[in-house]
């Protein structure tokens, strides 16, 4: 399952159509897909393949028809808002999709873009607003994605990604994060380096993250940590986490014997821009492969779903990790983890989570098979669940802010103040509120697949002034990241964090 939250709060949800049905039939004289059966016969499909679905109504309210297999595809949400999904399967391969978010926009689909086929490759936003695609299934290589309408010009030889291969692969879905001097940060296996994409050089390589294998199949999970502005809105580091995955084997060991071996439990953290960095290694709590990495609004980090032994495809896991963790990455090491309440829903491959608006975690899917089985032991799921942080107990809603959106800037440009109002129920006039107990964070909401987000970037801004106004009015006047590289040119959910708890996010775009 692809998921990825757009700026008119509905997620838009897509996987296979290789195997021609599913649980929501396409919408009343949209054309049926046509094809041959095993048996050579024409055969249609009528059955939806990518659905819209409200995050304000927790409905499905638009089932939606898209023909280029996007199985195991990647994407992105370029400046404007539009959807960009690139690669998949069969015909979707070298396939580039765009999707906007007016309310009956439709996919628009282009055949063969890509000089090399892209199946679980991993897609990027660059700090000029486009993308390039890294990998893939036997591609050791990279393309930069073109505008619509047109084809890829050149593809980029990557010997790192061959070199990262092995038996079972473990090199798909290299984890790929922009860090703030425009370079790109590639890990793939266990090993990782940084790559300039205006010269197409490799500028510097990093230590070996021992333990294991981090990518698909063994599907461990990576983000990089919020980044925290100063005053001209430029963070002083970048670090990155990666966590779980499994031995190199584990795969291999699962499809062949269906021998799941226990998934790693550790973590490494690495500060990027650093002149020497080392990997600074800590447990998690339980071992995990095909979770979801994900950054909440107050600047804690989520774990999710997965599994404690086994990989990711078909049939090749067992012990769901049904306990979600919250990870705060500013607290001493060996203090940073913390065990939610468990879910009763397994969620191990094709599961998928995301950010909303009201802070809490959408969470979705779960098929181990290759179709809709339900008298299984993990049968394909539909349920869809909300989790909520702890920052969302109702004991703590007189301390959430609330944008005044009418009073708040929404279009942003790079090194610029700007201006947030917001109100908090609890006003205490014997302890003014001070601005050291608020923040104001933008998020990109990611392109969440396989266990990684894709673009997902947090950005702590520099507070600025706070001014108590009228009817219990506060304006603050942070300052924007200072450029594209920074943040990429886009649409992110702004909150305002007041000690620890976040207001709903407001949608900002931020250009030059």
């Amino acid at each position: 399952m692809h998921i990825q939250l757009l700026p008119n709060n509905k997620i838009y949800l897509y996987d296979a159509t290789i195997f021609h049905i599913s649980r929501i039939n396409l919408p009343p004289g949209v054309p049926c897909l046509p094809f041959n059966n095993p048996q050579n016969q024409p055969m249609q499909d009528c059955w939806a393949h990518t659905v819209e679905y409200d995050v304000e109504t927790n409905q499905v309210v638009r089932p939606m028809r898209i023909t280029l297999d996007p199985w195991c595809s990647s994407g992105g949400v370029a400046p404007d808002g539009t959807l960009v999904s690139t690669g998949g399967f069969l015909e979707g391969t070298r396939a580039l999709r765009f999707l906007g978010h007016c309310p009956d926009c439709q996919w628009r689909e282009q055949r063969d873009v890509f000089k090399e086929d892209r199946w679980y490759a991993t897609q990027c936003l660059l700090p000029n607003g486009e993308f390039i695609l890294v990998g893939g299934r036997r591609a050791f290589s990279y393309e930069y994605v073109p505008k619509e309408g047109m084809e890829s010009n050149k593809v980029h030889f990557f010997p790192f990604l061959y070199e990262t291969s092995d038996l079972e692969e473990n090199n798909l879905y290299p984890f790929v994060h922009l860090s703030i001097d425009g370079n790109l940060f590639i890990f793939s296996n266990n090993r990782s380096l940084l790559l300039d994409p205006r010269k197409n050089k490799v500028v510097r390589t990093y230590p070996v993250l021992p333990g294991g294998s981090r990518n698909y199949p063994a599907s461990g999970m990576s983000a990089l940590l919020p980044l925290k502005l100063d005053d001209a809105g430029v963070p002083a580091d970048a670090e990155v986490i990666v966590c779980g995955g499994n031995t190199p084997d584990a795969f291999h060991l699962a499809e062949t014997l269906k021998q799941f071996l226990p998934a790693l439990q550790d973590c490494g953290r690495m500060v990027i821009t650093q002149k020497n960095p080392k990997w600074d290694v800590e447990m998690m709590p339980s071992r995990r492969t095909m979770g979801d990495l994900l950054i909440l609004p107050n600047s804690q980090m989520l774990f999710i779903n997965g599994a404690q032994r086994g990989t990711s495809a078909w049939w090749d896991a067992d012990e769901p990790n049904f306990t979600p963790v919250i990870y705060s990455p500013e607290m001493p090491k060996g203090t940073r983890f913390k065990e939610m309440a468990p879910t009763q829903i397994p969620r191990m491959y094709h599961s998928s989570s995301a950010v909303l608006p009201n802070g809490k975690i959408w969470v979705s899917g779960s098929n181990t098979h290759d179709g809709y089985k339900d008298n299984v032991k993990f049968p394909t799921e539909t349920r869809v669940e909300n989790f909520s942080p702890p920052y969302l107990d109702p004991a703590l809603t007189a301390f959430r802010p609330e944008i005044v959106e009418a009073a708040s800037a929404k279009i942003l440009k790079y090194r610029t103040i700007f201006e947030i109002s917001f109100t908090m129920a609890a006003n205490n006039e014997a302890e003014p509120l001070s601005k050291n107990d608020i923040r104001v964070v933008m998020y990109l909401p990611p392109f969440t697949t396989h266990g990684f987000s894709m673009n997902q970037r947090q950005l702590v801004l520099p507070a600025g002034t706070l001014a108590a106004e009228a009817g219990g009015v506060y304006k603050i006047t942070p300052m924007a990241p200072a450029s594209g590289e920074v943040a990429p040119p886009g649409y992110y959910l702004l909150f305002v964090v007041h000690r620890g708890v976040p207001s709903r996010g407001m949608w900002v775009q931020i250009g030059a």
